[in-house]
C-alpha cells in the first residue's frame, strides 16, 4: 500500500477555491429553482415529482461537497481564520437554503396515502426507502408554519448546549501530582485519568469531580432545560410515547429492539466484572478502583512506522477479503489521509465520506503506538463502508447510526486477531487485549447504562424532581454496572455532568452500544462460518442507509429483537477475557 501524501488532496471535491466559491453561488441558484417549482408539486404529477426529486438530489450532493470541503479545511487547521470564515459561511448558507426548501418535506409527509402512492411508485427503488422514511414521520409532523417555528425555536434551544460548551471550555482543573501543580482543560483530562501513575489518576479525577460538583447547580439547570425542551417538542407536541422513543424513531429502530439491547447489556455485565478482577490483579490490587478503570497495565515498547501500520492493516484486510484491501489502498493512494499531528490540526481521528463516488477522507494523529495502528484499521473500515454503499443516492448513502460502526469495528477486530497471531512480544499482546477490553467496556456497557440514566433523569426532571434525583439516578447506574467488582467513590455521582452527549443529543449514546455489540456478534459468526460469511457482511455494508436496520439484519438471519443474538457479542468478549487470562498466566510463569 503506497501513500500519495501526508496531507489531503481536495481535488475530488473541488479543483480550487474558485470552484468552491462558484459552488456556493450555484447552490443558491439551485435552491431558488426548486422553490420556483413548488407549485408543480401540488399538481401531483408523477413525472414532475421525479424531476423535482432528482433536482433536489443534485442540490443535496453539491451541498454535501461544499460542507465537506469547508469542514476538512477547518479540521486541517482550526486556527486558520480563513478556514473558520469559510466554514461559518457554508453553515449559514446551508441553514438558510434548507429553511427555504422545508416545504418539500412538510408537503410530502402530510400528503394523503392514496395521493402519495402513485408518486412513490414513479420514484422507483432508488428513492423508495428515503421517501417512505420521510412519510414515516407523518404522525409526528406538524404544519409547515409550526415546523418553521420549531426550527426557529431550536436556534435558542441549542443555546443550552452551546452554553455548556462555553463553560466547559473555560473550566480549568487544577491539582497537584508528583510535586507539580497541573492546570488542565477538560479536553486534556484524559491523559491524566489514563496516566500510568495511580496518584496522578486519583488527583485528576478528584479535582475534576470537585469542580463539577461545585458547578452542579448551573450545569444541572442547563440539563433541566434540555430535558424540558425535548419533552415539550417530542412528547407534548409531536406525540411520542416516551422521550427515548423519539431517538429510536430517528435511528429507525423499534422500541422493543432498543429495550432488548439494554437488557442484554445488563445481563452481560458479569463478563466485565471478571475482566475488572483480572485487571486489578494485573495492577497488583485486590479490587479495582473506579479511579483505575482506564489505567494502563501492559506497556510494550514496540512502536510502528506509518508504513508498517499500513502493511499490517492491508494483510489483515486481504486475508478476510481482497476487495477490502483494495478499497483501503484506494483511500491511501489517492492522498485522502492526513497522517500526523501538528499545531492547529484537529485531534482524534475520523473518516468522512461526503457523497457517493468520492473516496472518503481520513484524519489521523498517528504517533506509532499500537492503538494508532488499530485506529487506522478502524477509520479505513469506515471508508470501506462508504465505498461499498456508493451505488445509493446521497439520501441513503450513509448507514444509520446504529449500523455506522459495522465495518470500522470489524476491521479493527481483524487487525487485532492478526496482531495476536503474528506478534511474539507478550507485553504487546497483553496491551492489545487490555486496550480492546477497555474500549469494549466504554463503548458497550458504559453507553448502555448512560441510556438507562437518561431514561430515568428525563422522567424525574420532567416531573419536577430536584437535581439531586439526577445525581442519584446516575450513581445507581454506576453501582449496577460495576457490582462488587469495582470500588466506587461517592464523588462519581457527579460524573454525568461531564458528558456532553447528554446536553447535545439526548439518547444518542445507546447507538454506540448497539453498533459495537452487533459487530462482536457478527465477528463470532464469521469465526464459525469462515469465508462463507464474507458476502453476508458485504451485503450489509453495501446497503448503506437504504433499508431499515432490523429488516437488513433479518435478511441475513440476524434477529436483533432476540436477546440471545446479543448474547453472542458477550460470548465474544468472554473469549477475549479468557485469552487475556491465559496470556497473563503465561507471562507470569
Amino acid at each position: 500500500m503506497t501513500r500519495g501524501s501526508d496531507r489531503w488532496d481536495y481535488r475530488a471535491l473541488f479543483q480550487d477555491e474558485n470552484e468552491f466559491e462558484a459552488a456556493l453561488q450555484e447552490l443558491s441558484r439551485r435552491a431558488e429553482a426548486l422553490v420556483a417549482r413548488r407549485e408543480e408539486l401540488f399538481k401531483k404529477d408523477p413525472e414532475a415529482f421525479v424531476a423535482f426529486v432528482r433536482e433536489l438530489e443534485a442540490f443535496t450532493e453539491l451541498a454535501h461537497r461544499a460542507r465537506a470541503y469547508a469542514a476538512l479545511r477547518l479540521a486541517e487547521d482550526s486556527e486558520s481564520e480563513a478556514a473558520q470564515a469559510a466554514y461559518a459561511k457554508v453553515s449559514n448558507l446551508l441553514s438558510e437554503l434548507s429553511a427555504k426548501l422545508l416545504f418539500f418535506e412538510t408537503w410530502w409527509k402530510n400528503l394523503p396515502e392514496e395521493e402519495a402512492e402513485p408518486l412513490l411508485k414513479a420514484a422507483g427503488e432508488r428513492y423508495r426507502y428515503w421517501l417512505r422514511e420521510l412519510r414515516a414521520w407523518r404522525p409526528y409532523t406538524l404544519s409547515e408554519e409550526a415546523e418553521r417555528a420549531i426550527r426557529l425555536k431550536n436556534v435558542a434551544a441549542r443555546a443550552h448546549a452551546k452554553t455548556y460548551n462555553v463553560l466547559n471550555t473555560r473550566y480549568r482543573i487544577v491539582f497537584e501530582a508528583r510535586g507539580e501543580r497541573i492546570e488542565a482543560k477538560k479536553s486534556e483530562l484524559g491523559k491524566y485519568t489514563h496516566h500510568p501513575d495511580p496518584a496522578v489518576r486519583r488527583a485528576a479525577y478528584d479535582a475534576a469531580l470537585a469542580l463539577f460538583e461545585e458547578e452542579a447547580i448551573v450545569l444541572g439547570e442547563l440539563y433541566r432545560l434540555v430535558v424540558q425542551d425535548w419533552q415539550n417538542e417530542y412528547v407534548k407536541l409531536r406525540g411520542f410515547a416516551t422521550p427515548i422513543a423519539a431517538r429510536n424513531k430517528m435511528n429507525d429502530l423499534p422500541d422493543p429492539v432498543v429495550e432488548a439491547l439494554l437488557q442484554a447489556v445488563e445481563a452481560g455485565t458479569p463478563v466485565f466484572h471478571e475482566y475488572f478482577q483480572l485487571k486489578a490483579q494485573a495492577l497488583g490490587e485486590k479490587r479495582l478502583s473506579r479511579y483505575d478503570l482506564y489505567a494502563p497495565v501492559a506497556q510494550a515498547e514496540r512502536t510502528f512506522s506509518f508504513e508498517e501500520a499500513l502493511a499490517k492493516v492491508e494483510r489483515a484486510f486481504s486475508a478476510f477479503d481482497p476487495e477490502f484491501a483494495a478499497l483501503a489502498r484506494r483511500v491511501v493512494e489517492e492522498g485522502h489521509v492526513d497522517v500526523y499531528p501538528r499545531k492547529g490540526k484537529r485531534g482524534g481521528a475520523f473518516s468522512y465520506g461526503p457523497v457517493p463516488g468520492v473516496t472518503p477522507y481520513l484524519l489521523l494523529n498517528f504517533q506509532g503506538e499500537a492503538r494508532d495502528v488499530a485506529t487506522l484499521a478502524h477509520e479505513l473500515g469506515h471508508a470501506i463502508h462508504s465505498m461499498l454503499a456508493a451505488e445509493h443516492p446521497v439520501f441513503t448513502f450513509h448507514p444509520p447510526l446504529p449500523l455506522a460502526e459495522m465495518a470500522s469495528t470489524f476491521g479493527e477486530i481483524l487487525l487485532t486477531d492478526a496482531l495476536l497471531a503474528e506478534e511474539e512480544d507478550p507485553a504487546l499482546k497483553a496491551q492489545i487485549l487490555f486496550d480492546e477490553l477497555d474500549g469494549a467496556y466504554a463503548t458497550v456497557v458504559r453507553q448502555a447504562y448512560f441510556a438507562r440514566f437518561e431514561i430515568a433523569a428525563h422522567e424525574k426532571l420532567a416531573q419536577g424532581a430536584p437535581l439531586s434525583a439526577a445525581h442519584e439516578a446516575f450513581f445507581e447506574t454506576l453501582k449496577a454496572q460495576f457490582g462488587d467488582a469495582v470500588e466506587l467513590p461517592e464523588a462519581f455521582r457527579f460524573e454525568w455532568l461531564m458528558v456532553p452527549h447528554f446536553y447535545h443529543t439526548p439518547f444518542y449514546v445507546y447507538a454506540y452500544a448497539f453498533g459495537q455489540l452487533l459487530v462482536y456478534a457478527l465477528y463470532r459468526r464469521y469465526r464459525e462460518e469462515g469465508p462463507a460469511f464474507v458476502p453476508r457482511l458485504k451485503r450489509l455494508l453495501a446497503a448503506g442507509g437504504s433499508v431499515p436496520p432490523t429488516e437488513l439484519l433479518a435478511r441475513e438471519g440476524f434477529n436483533v429483537e432476540d436477546p440471545a443474538f446479543w448474547q453472542q457479542g458477550f460470548l465474544y468478549l468472554s473469549e477475549r477475557v479468557r485469552t487475556l487470562r491465559e496470556l497473563l498466566a503465561f507471562t507470569s510463569d
